[in-house]
């Protein structure tokens, strides 16, 4: 199993680094530059709006059915036609609830027009990822791997068309963005749709309410976890552009997005993680394997460079953001740094919630989360009205380090996990081992010189003191 994951995750990793990267630095942050940075705070805080109620378009359905899958292959075709049924339901209910919400927070105008293909975008997001989940489930890993670059590499296409050519003969605008994104979600999901229907032949639309009634009853768990982590980890934005006075609440929202989209970025590798892990966690879990092993395995794996990316942004903030954007430099470095410190927090949770979740320790998470919650919301209603984007980047790091820690107890207490305390000392010291790093390539006169020497010095600090171990990995990757 652990062949299995590190073969798949160098994969996954590969087309990720090689995709998303540009898409956010290259699409994203361009978008940003040329739109101005309150016409792109609008539209960060209307998309976090939409993924804030995203949950009810999918009510657990997604991680629920990739854990029963891989645990349960044979119900694969018996459920897919159900669900498919199930899912255009909930689509109309989110839509529903979206718009009600946002007439009564008073959106109105050109913010309702674009949160219109947002949801829609939202809707085409989710059904590509339930889809996904069953091939996910079966462990087709390259597969899964290959379709989930396939929306940003259509949407890199489609804007770099209408960004670096005058195909148009008009000024870029942020509609434009937006109805790009449509078009890509849209392709890729149908693509989905054909490789998951080549495993499972015909597909029948079926709306059996007593299957819909039973199958949700199993979900819904699942559904008010994702819910609540929506909450604290998007409400910022929307709560930033509402809080805050016209128009300062949509520039420091568009602010807090440009050091944001950079937590994002490094996110998306625990994002790979945890869709390559839950399905393993749950079948190992299932057949009772010792899983200790494996659970040290993925987390230093992604921790270790969680540590290195974080500690080298926060020693480079100033110049990151000085070379990525063209205003407002000093406050989004601040706001970045903070961000930044809590991906440690993010990474852990990547880890140990997803095995968690594959243990179906449900209503525990869901009582962190909700703790999470009315942490986040009012650390933010305390602090956005006196340190305006930077309160609210405050609040994020105490929810996540919080949350992090929750669940990490948690996954010792019920998954009976040992602690190894010779890795948290090892830890300890390499964090030590980056900051002198850091410290030492400052004195370094070129910027990205001085970023370099701290990052390669970093890794090979890691393998010096053992926390990768490449032998341990070679030897893995020729036995099983």
């Amino acid at each position: 199993m652990k062949r299995k994951f590190i073969t798949n995750l160098l994969l996954l990793l590969f087309l990720n680094v090689l995709i998303k990267p540009f898409w956010i630095f290259g699409i994203d942050r361009h978008v940003n530059n040329l739109v101005g940075v309150e016409n792109y705070g609008l539209y960060a805080s209307l998309l976090s709006f939409s993924m804030i109620l995203n949950i009810l378009l999918d009510l657990g359905i997604t991680n629920y059915n990739n854990k029963n899958i891989a645990q349960h292959h044979q119900l694969m075709k018996k459920h897919i036609s159900n669900i498919v049924g199930l899912k255009f339901i909930l689509a109309g209910i989110y839509a529903f609830v979206c718009i009600v919400v946002a007439l009564i927070i008073g959106y109105k105008g050109i913010q309702l027009y674009l949160l219109i293909f947002l949801i829609f975008n939202q809707f085409l997001i989710s059904f590509t990822f339930y889809l996904r989940s069953n091939i996910s489930g079966l462990h087709l890993f390259r597969t899964d791997s290959l379709l989930s670059v396939l929306d940003r590499s259509l949407m890199i296409i489609i804007c770099s068309v209408l960004l670096f050519t005058n195909i148009t003969h008009h000024e870029f605008k942020i509609e434009w963005f937006v109805y790009a994104q449509t078009a890509a979600y849209l392709v890729a999901c149908l693509i989905t749709l054909a490789v998951v229907l080549s495993h499972t032949g015909k597909l029948k639309f079926y709306f059996d309410r007593r299957f819909f009634i039973v199958f949700l009853r199993k979900s819904y768990p699942y559904a008010l976890l994702v819910l609540l982590m929506s909450f604290y980890n998007r409400m910022d934005s929307v709560m930033i552009e509402r809080l805050l006075p016209y128009p300062l609440g949509k520039q420091q929202s568009g602010i807090y997005a440009q050091a944001f989209r950079l937590l994002d970025a490094v996110s998306m590798f625990g994002v790979l993680f945890a869709g390559l892990l839950l399905p393993i966690f749950a079948r190992m879990i299932r057949k009772k394997e010792e899983i200790g092993s494996m659970v040290q395995l993925s987390f230093l794996l992604l921790f270790v460079p969680a540590i290195i990316i974080s500690l080298s942004t926060v020693f480079y903030t100033n110049e990151i953001i000085r070379f990525l954007y063209v205003s407002n430099i000093e406050l989004s470095a601040s706001i970045l740094q903070i961000l930044m410190i809590s991906f440690l927090g993010i990474a852990t949770t990547y880890i140990f919630g997803t095995l968690l979740t594959a243990n179906g320790s449900i209503r525990q998470l869901n009582w962190m989360a909700l703790a999470g919650m009315g942490l986040n919301i009012g650390l933010n209603l305390l602090l956005i009205p006196q340190m305006q984007a930077l309160g609210s980047a405050w609040a994020s790091l105490a929810t996540q380090l919080f949350t992090a820690l929750a669940q990490t107890i948690l996954a010792v207490i019920f998954l009976k996990l040992t602690i190894n305390y010779l890795v948290i000392a090892r830890l300890i010291l390499f964090v030590s081992f980056v900051a002198l790093a850091g410290m030492l390539s400052k004195e370094i006169n070129t910027w990205y010189v001085g970023y370099g020497i701290m990052i390669i010095t970093s890794i090979l600090s890691a393998f010096i003191i053992k926390l990768i171990n490449l032998k341990a990995l070679a030897e893995i990757m020729r036995t099983e």
